[in-house]
């Protein structure tokens, strides 16, 4: 037989250990500061185009997105870019490009992204031959597809991708040649703003990001989809990148908002609720339904104190005073 003094201290840790149960499930946490939402733009940008000035680059006539898969049932994304728009008359449309074309490659280059097709066709530039590799259904064929150098500026003019919530950073897709692979499409740092996880981990501007957890980013909106999207703030991400010729495994700890307790449920004996949009909080000890012994509420800079129903005390409530002369 267990000594009695054993058999209470058995009693009273599993006391303890219910009653943190019954805790844990009756809180609920949630971020400790507002975490702003954001719209991810589209890999490819179209600029309005004043006459008469000249802008460097190539233009192939088409415009690409996603190739995305058709399913709605099994929504993935699929080697190659989708063709969404072809010029009349263009570079594409001459060599016999269609609407609807999956682009492969580009001279032997993937072109998974269609920011990959955007930074080749602005690093070129005189008119140039380039072999695309196009798949039309269930057929890949090979189309010659002469650029034309670009007669019209943009009012606009795209300097990089900015990423203001995981990463805190700023990106740009570039094309390098990486371990002795050519043209490999990959999203360089060009600004870390300061309170940028980035900076925790070593990374500079100028460092390349190849990949994130062995998956290719592609381009620098491929990498700001697939922090904001494929993770959670505060995961811990590990970034392939590419440093003075050399590739290095750097993890990187996404920017956490923190956690607060947004909810506490022990009724009758506590019940507590608090938000940050728009910012309030209430608080009641005791609450019998038909009236409370004490109960808080926090409105913005409103204030309101209860005591059993009958007792009101509220401060920072303005009024409204019509002034007449």
């Amino acid at each position: 037989m267990f000594p009695a003094d054993f058999r209470v201290k058995g009693i009273q840790r599993s006391g303890l250990y219910l009653v943190l149960l019954l805790l844990n499930a009756c809180i609920s946490y949630g971020p400790r500061v507002l975490v702003p939402s954001i719209t991810l733009s589209p890999e490819e940008l179209s600029f309005s185009s004043p006459q008469n000035e000249a802008l460097e680059g190539v233009d192939f006539g088409l415009q690409t997105n996603i190739n995305e898969s058709d399913s709605l049932a099994n929504i993935e994304i699929l080697p190659g870019v989708r063709v969404r728009a072809v010029a009349q008359n263009g570079a594409a449309d001459s060599a016999g490009i269609q609407l609807g074309d999956i682009i492969l490659a580009i001279d032997g280059m993937e072109t998974n992204h269609p920011d990959v097709i955007d930074q080749l066709a602005r690093r070129t530039q005189t008119a140039t031959e380039f072999n695309f590799t196009v798949r039309r259904n269930t057929v890949v064929v090979e189309a010659t597809v002469a650029a034309r150098p670009l007669t019209a500026g943009t009012a606009l003019v795209e300097l990089y991708r900015i990423d203001p919530i995981a990463s805190r950073a700023g990106y740009r897709t570039e094309i390098l040649t990486v371990a002795n692979r050519s043209n490999v499409s990959a999203a360089r740092i060009v600004e870390i703003l300061p309170d940028s996880p980035l900076r925790d981990s070593g990374l500079e501007t100028g460092d390349v990001v190849l990949s994130v957890d062995g998956v290719s980013v592609q381009s620098a909106q491929g990498l700001i989809n697939r922090l904001n999207q494929d993770s959670e703030l505060g995961d811990t991400v590990l970034f392939s990148v590419f440093r003075d010729g050399t590739i290095n495994q750097i993890s990187v700890v996404l920017w956490d908002p923190g956690r607060r307790i947004s909810r506490i449920s022990l009724w009758p004996i506590l019940q507590y609720e608090s938000s940050l949009s728009p910012l309030s909080s209430s608080l009641s000890i005791l609450d019998f339904w038909l009236f409370s012994f004490y109960s808080y509420n926090r409105a913005e800079s409103e204030r309101a104190h209860t005591i059993l129903g009958l007792f009101n005390i509220t401060s920072d409530i303005g009024e409204l005073i019509d002034e007449t002369d």
